[in-house]
């Protein structure tokens, strides 16, 4: 038989599912993979299940449907001060990761470089792949995982298309300083490229409180901001993502998007619409309750002996290994030995060898399970 796409022949298993397989198979405390393993908020699952009684189970529009557009306009200007016209300048798309895909390939052709900050998710490298970009990485310098100027604007050329962030940062915790967005923004206005603003995490963040990109002064023109609920509600497998920007890009991101996916589930659509619009209280607990994980995990890892770097924001907590150690046979050495999975971080790097020296603990998990990962650690 002829051969299939010479990309897509080359991809391999996700890490996440290679480790998640790992752990079943030695019956080890999931720590790697980033999800919950508690449900989200149940007020906001009975909204689905009234949604679904009420008949809302066919196609939604494929730019989403407009309550749910209007709610997430409404949230970026509550917070942010961010003005987005929900009718033509934000698309509802399944999950942020469907929305990373519309719209690196919308604005990417062949040959095109495309700035990533190492280490990085490791779906954005396959989308630039299947668009054939040129990826371009800069590494954010342990130990505290800021970019080196120099390198960034040696990085940048006539060229570039597109500049992708991720802000709060996966996997290191990391929040971007306000510097450091404005030197990109002078870059991003001088050399004329888009920027690709993966926000996720943006209500997951403990000392320091979120801005996003398109905030800053000539960015929002140029940023594509995406976010999605799944982070912020606990709820990952309802995939409610979005992409907000100006109506020319998002016209272009909606191409992609129907047809692609077309639409997104219409139930959990009218649910997370409603969700958005009332969540103050929620957002309070959330960050109270996922501030405990983190200091319950982080400081259990210190005790248990790991030298581990405290988190400005999302679910993961990074721990730096002993010299000699590589972070995949480590992590292969603790599932086996200790019963705990978690991430090896050099797959998220291209250039640097650095991601050899750390691994990735998730503290989305019920109290037990951390205490009890914990525990198998010698603590």
């Amino acid at each position: 038989m002829k051969p299939l796409n010479n990309i897509v022949s080359h991809f391999k298993e996700s890490i996440f599912s290679t480790m998640t397989k790992l752990a079943v198979e030695n019956q080890a405390i999931n720590l790697s993979q980033g999800f919950p393993d508690f449900d989200g908020p149940s007020w906001v699952i009975d909204l689905a299940t009234k949604a679904l009684q009420d008949g809302k189970n066919q196609y939604a529009p494929s730019f989403g449907i407009l309550p749910l557009r209007e709610a997430i306009s409404a949230n970026y200007k509550r917070y942010y001060q961010l003005d987005y016209n929900p009718h033509d300048e934000i698309v509802v798309t399944n999950g942020a990761t469907e929305a990373l895909y519309c719209a690196i390939t919308a604005l990417v052709n062949p040959g095109d470089e495309v700035v990533v900050f190492e280490p990085f998710y490791d779906s954005y490298y396959a989308c630039l792949l299947l668009a054939q970009a040129k990826v371009v990485p800069v590494t954010l310098k342990i130990p505290h995982f800021k970019f080196d100027l120099e390198e960034l604007k040696k990085s940048i050329s006539s060229k570039t298309k597109l500049l992708i962030i991720n802000n709060p940062h996966n996997p290191t915790g990391k929040i971007f300083s306000n510097h450091e967005i404005e030197e990109i923004a002078k870059l991003a206005n001088e050399f004329d490229f888009y920027i690709l603003s993966d926000e996720v995490y943006e209500f997951l963040t403990f000392e320091k409180n979120h801005t996003p990109t398109a905030s800053f002064h000539s960015l929002k023109d140029r940023t594509i901001t995406i976010s999605s609920t799944g982070k912020t509600f606990g709820l990952t497998g309802w995939k409610i993502g979005w992409a907000a920007g100006n109506p020319q890009l998002i016209k272009a991101i909606h191409n992609v998007h129907q047809f692609s996916t077309f639409c997104v589930a219409h139930p959990l659509q009218v649910a997370m619409a409603q969700a958005l619009a009332n969540m103050d209280q929620y957002l309070l607990e959330f960050k109270r309750d996922y501030l405990n994980k983190r200091d319950l995990l982080v400081s259990g890892l210190r005790k248990a002996g790991f030298n581990v770097q405290n988190p400005e924001g999302t679910y993961f907590a990074l721990a730096f290994l002993p010299d000699g150690e590589s972070d995949i046979e480590f992590c292969q050495k603790l599932i086996k030995d200790k019963k705990v999975a978690a991430i090896p971080t050099s797959a998220f790097y291209l250039k640097s060898n650095e991601g050899s020296s750390m691994i990735r603990f998730c503290f989305a998990k019920k109290n037990e399970t951390l205490q009890s990962a914990l525990n198998n650690l010698g603590l």
